[in-house]
């Protein structure tokens, strides 16, 4: 299979070429960020592409988005330190076909790819993400200037009571327990 790696750190692009060409594959570019990932994928077309997804110029989504722009239709990896619900959404519905934790060793990954080129291996879905109210959104946007239940009444013209009952909606949605987790919960899903 041939593959072209795409990650700003050229160390981590240098051990990963060594770790799969020691597996049997071919790399036939290295990208260290995303306009240089999309000009080296439409024109070496290989068979997938290792992504990661903070690169200067132009970040991994965006590049995934426009390689599929572009027509490019091997497979495409996220391959990153990133594990937040709205990157893994984001990297689903920019066309990405798999999104993997840099911490997997080599030979996992190299199974995993192999797995994917002859459809074993599950392709990437969105995770559901949570839909907030335009109420709630006014909540958590509150919620992050740090207002207590009382002003977020005054400033939304509500009862005391009525702003509890909307924090106790949005926490069962973001699955929080308390504000702290709320704003952590809502940070990871892309609210904020």
């Amino acid at each position: 299979m041939r593959l072209l790696i795409a990650d700003d750190h050229p160390l981590f692009r240098l051990g990963l070429r060594a770790a799969l060409e020691r597996e049997g594959f071919a790399v036939v570019g290295e990208a260290s960020d995303g306009e240089e990932t999309v000009k080296l994928g439409l024109k070496l077309r290989p068979e997938a592409i290792l992504l990661d997804i903070k690169m200067p110029k132009r970040d991994g989504i965006s590049a995934c988005r426009a390689l599929r722009e572009g027509g490019y239709a091997g497979l495409i990896a996220m391959v990153t330190t990133f594990h937040e619900p709205a990157l893994v959404h984001q990297a689903a519905t920019a066309g990405a076909d798999a999104y993997w934790s840099k911490e997997m060793p080599p030979d996992e990954l190299a199974h995993r790819l192999r797995r994917l080129q002859k459809g074993l291996e599950p392709r990437l879905r969105a995770p559901d993400l949570p839909e907030l109210t335009p109420r709630e959104k006014t909540v958590l946007r509150l919620l992050v200037q740090g207002l207590s239940t009382k002003e977020m009444a005054q400033e939304l013209g509500l009862s005391p009571d009525t702003v509890k009952d909307h924090l106790e909606r949005l926490y069962g949605k973001l699955s929080a327990r308390n504000r702290v987790e709320a704003l952590e919960r809502a940070r990871g899903l892309g609210f904020l």
